[in-house]
């Protein structure tokens, strides 16, 4: 029996890759942004990564309960 997969179930988990990425992108981004603004090193890069990974995490479970139906 071959593995038959959806070309949108491939296509789902390849946009939860590039959100999780984006949000870790994005979190960082602007941790460094608010850094370099304020002068402090490390503190808003780090609270930047934390809420990168908040966001992915929580639509990572959004996103998996939608898909695996009510």
């Amino acid at each position: 029996m071959p593995d038959e997969r959806r070309p949108s179930d491939i296509s789902t988990l390849l946009t939860i890759g590039i959100v999780i990425a984006l949000c870790l992108v994005a979190g960082l981004g602007l941790g460094w942004v608010l850094d370099a603004a304020v002068g402090t090193t490390p503190v808003f890069l780090l609270l930047g990564l934390l809420l990168g990974i908040v966001a992915a995490c929580c639509y990572t479970v959004a996103e998996f309960r939608k898909q695996l139906g009510p």
